[in-house]
């Protein structure tokens, strides 16, 4: 019993050696290697639709940055702030008209002068006869509102359809390389197919 302990550690030695350096080098290699893979493959990061609509939702423009088309953001501005310009301008003529049909309606006409704007003089000529025409003058201002609104919400939707747009074709191939191939087709009658093939680009 005391000789096989007092042997047993040169026989794990003698193991240990009998192990070649070469080989247990290239496990480490491999061993390195195939750990690099797997942390390459983990770190690189998709492109995401999900997140370009998110972005674009949030702020306009931000999903386009994202998807690199950096181009289309001032397009996307413009778009969005044109409604924006609109709307600010039909509420400030809708306050004008709705406090000079005030003055009519009262009748309050003594000094219509300092207190409305010049274009509208016209309708103080005959305070009896143009309240009817000042009131659908309102309603006009109050209407182009409404649709000021939905041309913004309208752009800012059509944003983030671009965005996501934009995104999902990242994944495919759509430079100049696409291949459109003629090919003959025998299978109902003499013929001739198109053929065009789409590759999924690898991001």
């Amino acid at each position: 019993m005391i000789l096989l302990v007092s042997t047993s550690p040169g026989v794990f030695a003698q193991r240990n050696d009998s192990i070649p350096k070469k080989d247990s080098a290239s496990l480490i290699l491999r061993g390195a290697v195939i750990d690099s893979i797997f942390v390459r493959k983990d770190t690189v990061r998709k492109h995401s639709p999900r997140k370009a609509a998110i972005r674009s939702a949030i702020i306009p423009g931000w999903g386009q940055v994202y998807n690199k088309k950096y181009w289309k953001v001032p397009l996307v501005y413009v778009a969005i702030g044109i409604p924006i310009y609109t709307f600010l301008e039909n509420k400030k003529w809708y306050d004008r008209t709705r406090k000079a049909a005030l003055m009519l309606a009262i009748p309050d006409t003594a000094n219509y002068r300092n207190r409305v704007d010049p274009k509208l003089y016209v309708f103080f000529s005959n305070p009896t006869g143009s309240i009817g025409s000042l009131l659908n003058y309102r309603n006009e201002f109050r209407r182009d509102m409404d649709y000021s609104i939905l041309f913004f919400l309208l752009f800012w939707g059509l944003n983030v359809v671009d965005a996501t747009v934009d995104a999902h074709l990242r994944g495919f191939d759509i430079s100049e390389d696409l291949s459109l191939k003629i090919k003959p087709n025998f299978e109902r009658g003499a013929g001739i197919s198109l053929v065009l093939n789409f590759r999924s680009s690898k991001n």
